[in-house]
């Protein structure tokens, strides 16, 4: 059982390292997409960002640019995916994975053209709330980071199964990538129809939630906040805010263009914001984005194994700055998600606590983002009639960073969650003496034998510039052409023969080469 149960958490931590690769992008651009957006907001810069405005234009290139890794997302994780979880090549296993994502989203995308009321989608419909979505430039059933994930999942499955199968000599073209795309092609058409049938019927069953959720004062507030926290790991949490914030759940065109057309009215008017604009409980969600941070990274930092307590302040300063200063907090939550799962459901609960008590002291507004934008939409222009409340809202946020910090310092030492610098040692790479290196070979597949043959007749390791190989042949380049063998040295171990051209070597090996090439890198 306990075997059993360390398998699980070493695949679980496996996976965890896969969503880590993409979320590194997220930090850096998250900070960039955040200055953009405040250079282009008027209601700082005044006229000079004015929508026309040559200043607007070159800061909406930027802005653009950087967020193309959020517009982009699932498509970001379905490469990524393959990065940790495949066992070998796992370069082209991020090719697959994407070629066989593209091909799930051209086929969903197309049935629902054809046969989109058989499901309940209106292919034509641009509405927000349409259950459609862009992705990859591909108008397509929108799933999220949940579709991305699966498919991903399966494309790994696939080359782990399929990648080193043996096909008859006149298909070998086909031996490979190629085989695994071909088999994942075949395998998106019934899960593509499957996607169509079963994926309508979970929106509608968010769009059931919402209608609830404005309906029940500051219990609803909360609500919506806990569960537009929760579905970020699936990439719905779109679903819960698209409708309050751009359409019009609670108020006509949506919280955001409702609340910037009446600032002006709102700046001018003393009481309870909450009272006087009761559809900004929800776009509370920013309290969260912005307070929360705090408590988080100084729970993480605090708990780390002192060795790594400076490596993971270097991974825990931009993170903290990108959900603080922009509200693009999924750098942070993926730190933690999918290794300490409890922690993120507290997060879920604590964010949704946060918002209902900031709603039920009277505090309203456009509170849906990081500090820069928040500050921009509400403090700066409200302040002279708002401070008070600002004042109390602050403290609110500050209050809960305490709590954050007390009880995840509590869980991960209690139960010894591996949240970033508490990964266990013996995690590292192993490190093998040259006798465990020979019985592994002597045990090893026949790609590693012929990999330790030719490094063997290429000189050795010491002897060895560089490598790569095309469709057939290892190309190598090597210091001293003298300590490769002849030609009939490589015959006999397998290759078509070796072609000579300086230091640049070309040993042919056929398609079994990105084999080869795999385990001679591991010799190396």
């Amino acid at each position: 059982m306990a075997k059993l149960k360390g398998s699980m958490m070493q695949k679980i931590q496996r996976f965890g390292g896969a969503m880590f690769t993409p979320v590194l992008f997220f930090a850096v651009f998250g900070i960039i997409v955040g200055f953009a957006t405040l250079f282009k907001n008027n209601l700082v810069f005044g006229s000079l960002a004015d929508p026309g405005t040559m200043w607007y234009q070159v800061w909406d290139v930027v802005y653009n640019g950087a967020n193309t890794v959020f517009k982009q997302m699932p498509l970001l994780f379905a490469i990524g995916l393959p990065v940790s979880l495949a066992k070998k090549q796992q370069g082209r296993a991020c090719l697959e994975a994407f070629v066989i994502y593209s091909i799930f989203l051209y086929l969903t995308s197309t049935i629902l053209q054809y046969w989109g009321p058989v499901f309940g989608v209106d292919f034509e419909s641009t509405a927000r709330t349409s259950g459609l979505a862009m992705v990859a430039s591909v108008r397509t059933l929108d799933m999220g980071m949940v579709g991305a994930l699966i498919i991903s999942g399966i494309s790994v499955w696939l080359h782990n199964r399929f990648f080193d199968t043996e096909v008859p000599k006149y298909v070998e073209t086909f031996k490979g990538a190629p085989l695994v795309v071909l088999i994942g092609f075949l395998l998106m058409l019934p899960v593509s129809l499957i996607a169509c049938f079963v994926w309508p019927h979970v929106q509608d069953v968010i769009a059931s939630t919402q209608n609830f959720l404005k309906s029940t004062g500051v219990f609803g507030v909360g609500l919506y906040t806990f569960l537009e926290r929760l579905m970020i790991p699936f990439g719905l949490h779109h679903f819960i805010y698209a409708p309050f914030l751009y359409d019009s759940a609670v108020v006509d065109g949506g919280i955001k263009a409702y609340w910037v057309a009446h600032l002006p009215e709102f700046a001018a008017a003393r009481g309870s914001l909450a009272a006087m604009f009761p559809a900004g409980g929800f776009a509370l969600t920013g309290m969260s984005k912005m307070f929360a941070p705090l408590g988080v990274c100084g729970a993480f930092y605090s708990t780390a194994k002192p060795q790594k307590k400076k490596k993971v302040l270097a991974i825990l300063i931009p993170v903290w700055i990108t959900a603080m200063f922009t509200g693009i907090t999924e750098p942070l939550e993926f730190t933690f998600l999918f290794v300490a799962p409890v922690l993120y459901l507290i997060h879920a609960v604590l964010a949704g606590l946060m918002a209902a008590v900031t709603f039920a002291l009277g505090i309203s507004g456009d509170f849906s983002l990081g500090l820069i934008q928040n500050a921009s939409l509400n403090w700066i222009p409200l302040w002279s009639t708002q401070g008070g409340s600002y004042i109390l809202q602050i403290v609110i946020g500050l209050s809960f960073s305490a709590i954050y910090f007390v009880l995840f310092r509590f869980l991960i030492l209690k139960l010894n969650l591996k949240t970033p610098g508490r990964e266990d040692e013996s995690e590292e790479s192993k490190l093998y003496t040259q006798k465990e290196y020979r019985e592994k070979k002597q045990t090893g597949s026949p790609y590693a034998a012929a990999a330790a043959a030719y490094l063997e007749g290429l000189g050795g390791k010491d002897n060895i510039i560089d490598v790569t190989n095309c469709a057939t042949r290892l190309r190598v380049s090597v210091k001293d052409t003298a300590l490769v063998r002849e030609d009939g040295y490589f015959r006999e171990n397998g290759a078509h023969g070796v072609v000579k051209n300086g230091t640049a070597l070309q040993v042919i090996v056929g398609l079994t080469v990105p084999d080869v090439r795999e385990e001679f890198e591991k010799l190396l």
